[in-house]
């Protein structure tokens, strides 16, 4: 089956150069100029990617992003945010808002190719991984986790990092947040303190589960 590509950016020369390559690829590409547009296309469209411009006008890219992530039928869709270097634009800020990974500008076309297809061939990844739904479950009431129907029983912390990361499958967590959803702002811990109870989870529902976004915090993969 073809992949879809939705190109979002207000600079038309780089929707061309970057449409032409990918359709010689053999992907299907539709190009919009701006974020409310991209919102509505999307909607119909239903891309396997998307390629976001940060810096646009009336709505930028964090905006739109956040935006698509609360469209039911892109639930599997991926986003790339395309930045120029030196923009003032935080990873972090990416993450939060949905994207999946970033794309820095400008780049040579055959790069950009390879990074769509190393993009597609997660999205795959994470569609083949989403038959572990409904293996993995909290019950709030005894603190406790059920694994294909097994109970494990969790400390406190472990159980509320595990019901953080349960209420948005596929969303990464930055650290921060963990910190303070997790322990409060009143709290101090030290700097390994996330990164033990996440190993000792681990150790009780398994790796596959829990995936580490390098320099930036978790995300649950179910």
């Amino acid at each position: 089956m073809e992949k879809k590509i939705l190109l979002v950016d207000d600079e038309a020369d780089i929707l061309e150069l970057i449409k032409y390559n990918l359709e010689r690829e053999g992907f299907t590409v539709e190009t919009t100029y701006n974020g409310r547009d991209a919102i509505e296309k999307a909607k119909t469209f239903i891309p396997d990617l998307v390629i976001l411009d940060v810096m646009m006008p009336e709505m930028d890219g964090i905006e739109t992003c956040i935006e698509l992530r609360k469209i039911p039928n892109l639930a599997h869709t991926i986003i790339a945010f395309l930045t120029a270097r030196g923009e003032d634009y935080s990873q972090i800020a990416g993450f939060e808002a949905g994207a999946d990974d970033y794309i820095t500008k400008p780049i040579k076309p055959r790069v950009l190719v390879s990074k769509v297809k190393a993009l597609l061939r997660r999205t795959h990844q994470q569609i083949s991984t989403q038959k572990n739904v409904e293996r993995l479950s909290i019950d709030e009431d005894r603190y406790l986790a059920l694994l294909d129907g097994n109970e494990i029983i969790l400390p406190k912390k472990e159980f509320q990092l595990l019901k953080l990361l349960l209420s948005k499958p596929g969303y990464v967590f930055t650290r921060d947040k963990i910190f303070k959803d997790v322990w409060g702002d009143d709290t101090i811990v030290g700097e390994r303190t996330i990164d033990v109870h996440i190993r000792k989870l681990r150790e009780k529902i398994g790796d596959d589960f829990i995936a580490t976004i390098k320099g930036v915090g978790y995300k649950l993969v179910l």
